[in-house]
């Protein structure tokens, strides 16, 4: 089996998750359009899989007020894109106990990073796939912790648990049309990459070898997308989503969908 789209924009695609999904992609025959910071990264990445395969755009997701013009310029530049995968994050730890250590500007960094930005590629996307006549579609990488939080980072989980609550909304909201447009949650485990690195977060030990390997996790959470799952929960992320999430869904479906159906009229 294949993944069902052909060209992806991968929205933090220049290490761990985004990078290897990325490879996956390229492996399947797929173009992609990969967006970091880090033009030394993009260009390894170019290098590594061809320009025929693979163009990379230098952007900053916190720069908010740019992400509608960079949408314009993608689309105009790639018209028959089909999907954009929103993957960027960070994750910082917070502990309120110690207010006087409680640094609000980079907490609010942490929320625009993980969660407004998402808002404003959605709003800019969505335009778009609405004009398309083949199914197109947004992927978002949340978290495990989406679910259940953990205490360490409290802000972090707190943005992945805003950005699922949108995304349920959203696959709903979409579903009323135009297009077709569908709504993917990757909910990822701790995974070995560049998240929990010592430069990032100094209060975790070791934190390269925090969770489960890249490999593992990449070859789970692909099969999942190329079989056409809207929800991947992988690793421990299984264990919350089968334990509680579905039943939450089920009541989420008998009495909250209903209403918006019913407002539709």
């Amino acid at each position: 089996m294949s993944f069902k789209y052909n060209k992806i924009l991968i929205v933090g695609a220049t290490s761990g998750i985004g990078w290897a999904l990325a490879e996956k992609m390229v492996q399947d025959g797929k173009h992609i359009i990969i967006v970091g910071r880090r033009q030394e990264k993009l260009d390894e990445f170019v290098k590594k899989h061809g320009s025929d395969k693979v163009d990379s755009m230098v952007f900053d997701i916190t720069e908010l007020d740019q992400i509608s013009k960079f949408a314009q310029d993608v689309t105009k530049k790639h018209p028959d894109l089909d999907s954009v995968f929103l993957n960027s994050g960070m994750q910082r730890s917070f502990d309120f106990s110690k207010p006087e250590t409680v640094d609000l500007d980079l907490l609010e960094l942490e929320f625009k990073t993980n969660y407004l930005s998402y808002m404003y590629f959605t709003k800019a996307f969505i335009p778009f796939f609405q004009n398309q006549s083949g199914e197109t579609s947004l992927i978002y990488t949340t978290s495990g912790l989406a679910l259940l939080p953990l205490p360490r980072c409290p802000n972090y989980c707190a943005s992945k648990a805003a950005l699922h609550h949108m995304i349920l909304s959203l696959r709903e909201q979409l579903k009323q049309g135009p297009g077709n447009i569908k709504v993917i949650e990757i909910f990822p485990p701790a995974v070995q990459t560049e998240l929990h690195d010592a430069k990032h977060q100094p209060d975790v030990k070791d934190g390269g070898n925090i969770g489960m390997p890249l490999a593992e996790f990449t070859a789970d959470a692909w099969g999942k997308l190329v079989n056409g799952d809207d929800q991947v929960p992988v690793g421990t992320s299984v264990n919350a989503f089968n334990g509680f999430e579905k039943q939450r869904q089920e009541i989420f479906q008998k009495i909250m969908v209903p209403t918006l159906k019913e407002g539709m009229h």
